[in-house]
Parts: C-alpha cells; structure tokens; sequence
C-alpha cells in the first residue's frame, strides 16, 4: 500500500510547479520588505497593547518600592522593542508604499494618462499631514491642560482632528491623481495612504511623547535622575492611549489595501 501511495507522489509535485516558483530578484526584495514590516509591525502594535491593557492596570496597584524594583528593567526593555519596532515597521511601510505601490500608481497616470506627477511630491506632502497632525496633537498635550485634563474631551478632539485629517488625505490623493475624469489612484494607494499616515503618527507619538517621558520617568524612579514632573506621566499615557485607538481603524485600512473590501478606489 505504501508504495502505491508513493507511485503517484512526483505526479502530484508536478502539478504545483505552476503554484510553487522560486521568487526572482525583484520579488524577493519586495517579500523580505513586507515581511520585515509585518514582524516589526507585530512586535510594536503587540507591546502597544501591552501597556495599554496589561501594564497600565497593573502599574496602579503596585507601591513605590516594586516600582523602583521592576520598571527599570521591564519597561526599560520593553520600550526598547516598542520604539524600535515602531521605527522599523514605519520605514519598511514607507519603502514599500513609495517604491511599489505610489510608483505604479505615479507611472499609469504619467504614461497612460499623460500627467506630469512627481512621485517625490507625492510622498512628501503625503509625510507633511501626519508630521502636521503630531505638531498639533503635541502642542494640545504639552500646552492646554485645558483639553488633556479630562479624558473625554482629549478624545473627541483628538477624533475630529484625525476625521479632518483623513478627509484631507483622500482629497490630496484624488486631487493629485485625477487626470480628467479618471482617478489613477489605486485602492492600496488610498487604503495604505491613510493607514499608513497613521501609523507615522503613531511613531512621533512614541519617539516624540511616550519614549522621552518615560525615560525621564523611569530615570527618576531608579535613582538616576532628577524627579520627574507629575505632568509627565499623565502626557504619556494620553499620547499611548491615542495610538491603541488609532491603531484600530489603521490596522482595518491596512486589511482593506488587499481588495477584500474595495472602499476608496478600484
């Protein structure tokens, strides 16, 4: 019986020759580029909801001394994963969306079209929205106690900021794209567009609030640097708190890039 289970084994290994294909140079760098931004992107968003879910309660329960003891060391290495990580995850995205998919989208306008689009424009006024947002976002936390003091009003800020924030970016990408009366925007230029806007306003978020003030937190709470202002750890945590909420409706437009749910483009 096992050997004519095996008799018909090179027959059925011929039939996925056509599925199984050795990737070729220009495919291969685009896999590791992916793979790189969704094991980065794992390791950021998976500590993101750490702190928020697991970290945050517990850290109410525990005296000065266990802090003293702990968080030197556990926060420590955890917010060296989470920066890190959230580096990387936005780097390899931006590869990957400028290089593949704004390029593809820039070369059908350019050439099927006859549009005069400068991918370097595209990308940097692309950057320039969620560097905007952050400066606004920044200033709010630092600056209007205001706002920051009750949770709720931050929230509902902070969502009528990002609503406006997403509309301009589905009017920048249709303006830019719309030669006549055809758009050359593709679905992921869109979906990746505002998911991925969102994810580098997550990461000024962790290297722009969470990350120095909690260094300065966690200095102080080892004994090796000054006291820290009480403000500090409140700003943090609303910072932190932002990005677990902005990484919901990111996450669904990272999903929806690939044509599952068609909902800004073709």
């Amino acid at each position: 019986m096992l050997i004519e289970s095996t008799a018909h084994l090179p027959i059925s290994l011929a039939m996925l020759q056509g599925v199984f294909n050795a990737p070729e140079g220009d495919e291969l760098w685009r896999i590791l580029l992916r793979w790189l931004h969704f094991v980065a992107g794992i390791t950021w968003i998976g500590l993101l909801y750490f702190f928020n879910l697991v970290n945050v309660p517990v850290q109410k329960g525990l005296d000065a001394d266990t802090k003293k003891k702990v968080n030197p060391d556990l926060l420590g290495r955890a917010l060296w994963y989470f920066r890190w990580g959230a580096v990387v995850t936005v780097l390899a995205g931006l590869m990957y969306y400028a290089m593949v998919i704004l390029k593809a989208d820039v070369t059908n306008a350019n050439n099927i079209g006859n549009a005069s689009i400068n991918i370097w424009y595209v990308l940097v006024m692309w950057m320039l929205y969620p560097i905007v947002l952050f400066a606004i976002e920044f200033l709010l936390i630092k600056k209007v106690p205001a706002v920051t003091k009750d949770g709720r009003i931050f929230a509902i800020v902070i969502f009528v900021l990002i609503a406006i924030f997403t509309y301009g970016l589905i009017a920048f990408f249709t303006s830019v794209f719309t030669v006549g009366s055809d758009n050359y925007a593709s679905n992921k230029a869109y979906s990746i567009g505002i998911g991925g806007a969102y994810g580098f306003l997550m990461m000024l978020n962790v290297w722009g609030i969470i990350w120095p003030n909690n260094k300065r937190i966690l200095a102080a709470t080892a004994g090796t640097g000054p006291a820290a202002p009480p403000e500090l750890a409140r700003q943090a945590f609303l910072a932190s708190r932002t990005n677990a909420w902005l990484s919901l409706p990111m996450l669904l437009f990272m999903g929806t890039s690939h044509g599952d749910w068609v909902i800004l483009g073709k």
